[in-house]
């Protein structure tokens, strides 16, 4: 280690963090073969926690020797060799299931620990890795899926995300943060990045220096969502690409040394942001890197949502991207697999993952485009999805994760079609649901926002129930979305989205998004729609 765990003598660590004193996450690496000889049973349930560090979650049940595991894709861009080794361990470890996360990572899950030595050893061969993806560590690096094709970028963020990606990783310098660590960049003009739900963003800019304009970065910080979302906060510089590590080590540095270690509620780096306000940790990051240029032109005009449904020409003469609708996230290996067969077939081989959930097929010639979409794969994951099923997302769900208290993947799927089927609409509607406060699957910046929870029946037993967030958006610098009072029984929330949903038809401008119809009306006026349509079930 060459730095100082400057916190190592506070009295009021958390447990947590007293046994990274004693031990770093990475170590974990070390400890899997043996705990695979030994049995799942071996594992003392304080080393739970390390095993995050190595990408790894406990499966519910949680006495079954199961584990989520989810892999890395830095920008969300694979190689055709990276993609056919994932949808084979699907095949092969998973149960032929695939997750698309919303950070642009794959997720398998029922995972024997027996196999996990042989999985990495797959992953390696094709430089993928599950380290860190998870833990008290630098996160998955997001950003731009179109990076280096796309007409909307100011330049290529390929090398930058790179960069970032192998000085993190597995850093030990930078293994032992107070939480989870989150990583944007993007030079898209339309916000690819989700740059406002980063711990550290960096988003298109451009400035005048010494005459000249140069392309590079705005900065953001104190990003995130949870139980209590913060939008990221803009520091006043400006970064050309070879300066964004320098930044990138002195915030992370900042977060490392002074991020709070006493309470893991409180320990994300938006409470130090908010708490030291945005002027003094600007000046604690200028202390680490030297004066900086202040902040440029901002080129983000608008936000795509994450969104890159169809075919469209690239930067480069003669070649196109086709973006794919995976509803949910999840897919099956064969089909991932047949997707990368045709990104082979017809492209280059590369495949890229979106923080919507869904895929992109990059490099496809104009002259073999329209034979590529006749393929029946594309009946199943369509290009031009519909308004609902397209663009719902959804995290885990209870059906393994030991924090949702509510199924969500099935039940979103199952909500978005029959809304397809019933309710016609002018505009998409990005509905999100979550199973619980963490809001894996981003909630908070939803048009409609469902979060799971549990409540009391009458004979006394829980039953699955969601409540309802209007209004969520990154445009402008973005807006959460706001909670519309009432718990809805998971047996009628369906029939209450539907009822919900034709009002805002019956009711909205022609073209008019679901956004600007709840800033119109306000959100006491859908509450009152909502508490009407509530009454007319037995809920």
């Amino acid at each position: 280690m060459s730095y100082e765990k400057v916190w190592a003598d506070n009295q009021k660590l958390n447990k947590n963090e007293i046994s990274k004193l004693k031990k770093d996450g990475l170590t974990i690496f070390d400890d899997i073969p043996h705990y695979a000889k030994a049995g799942f049973e071996s594992i003392p349930k304080d080393q739970y926690m390390y095993f995050k560090y190595a990408g790894l979650t406990v499966q519910k049940p949680q006495d079954k020797g199961l584990f989520m595991l989810r892999v890395k894709v830095p920008t969300g861009i694979l190689s055709d060799e990276q993609a056919v080794t994932l949808a084979k361990i699907g095949h092969d470890y998973g149960r032929d299931v695939l997750d698309i996360t919303t950070r642009q990572s794959i997720q398998f899950h029922w995972v024997p620990l027996e196999k996990l030595t042989e999985i990495f050893d797959r992953l390696k061969k094709v430089d993928l890795t599950t380290s860190e993806a998870e833990g008290d560590a630098p996160r998955n690096v997001v950003g731009n899926p179109l990076a280096g094709i796309d007409p909307n970028e100011l330049f290529d963020t390929r090398p930058v995300v790179e960069e970032i990606y192998r000085f993190f990783q597995d850093n030990p310098d930078f293994s032992n943060l107070p939480r989870k660590y989150k990583i944007s960049v993007n030079a898209n003009i339309f916000n690819a990045g989700q740059a406002e739900i980063n711990d550290l963003a960096f988003t298109p800019a451009t400035k005048v220096i010494d005459g000249q304009k140069r392309l590079g970065f705005n900065v953001k910080v104190g990003g995130g969502l949870a139980a209590k979302p913060y939008l990221a906060d803009a520091l006043n510089v400006f970064v050309v690409p070879d300066q964004v590590i320098k930044v990138a080590e002195a915030v992370t540095t900042i977060y490392r040394d002074f991020g709070y270690r006493k309470s893991r509620a409180r320990a994300r780096l938006k409470y130090l942001v908010a708490d030291w306000g945005i002027s003094k940790f600007e000046e604690k990051v200028l202390e680490l890197t030297g004066p900086l240029p202040a902040a440029g032109h901002d080129e983000i005009s608008g936000w795509n949502g994450g969104f890159f449904f169809g075919a469209h020409p690239q930067k480069q003469k003669g070649l196109n991207y086709i973006g794919i609708s995976v509803p949910v996230g999840r897919i099956h290996s064969d089909d991932f697999l047949r997707i990368a067969e045709l990104a082979r077939t017809y492209g280059n081989g590369e495949l890229r993952t979106v923080s919507s959930q869904n895929l992109i097929i990059p490099n496809i010639p104009d002259q073999v485009l329209d034979e590529l979409l006749t393929d029946n794969i594309f009946k199943k994951f369509p290009i031009h999805p519909a308004h609902f099923t397209g663009y719902a997302m959804a995290c885990t769900g209870d059906e393994f994760c030991n924090k949702a208290l509510t199924n969500t993947k099935d039940r979103m799927e199952e909500i978005a079609a029959r809304l397809d089927r019933e309710v016609d609409l002018d505009v998409p509607v990005r509905i999100y649901m979550v199973g619980c406060t963490n809001s894996c699957g981003q909630r908070q910046i939803a048009d409609i926002g469902i979060q799971g929870l549990k409540l009391r029946a009458e004979n006394n037993q829980l039953v699955d129930a969601y409540e309802l967030f209007v209004g969520g958006t990154l445009i402008g610098g973005g807006h959460f979305n706001e909670r519309l009072k009432g718990r809805i029984r998971a047996s009628v929330i369906s029939d209450v989205l539907k009822e919900f949903l034709i009002y805002f038809k019956n009711e909205k401008e022609k073209g008019e998004t679901f956004f600007e119809f709840k800033n119109r009306l306000g959100t006491e006026k859908l509450q009152v729609v909502l508490d009407a349509i509530l009454e007319n079930f037995d809920n």
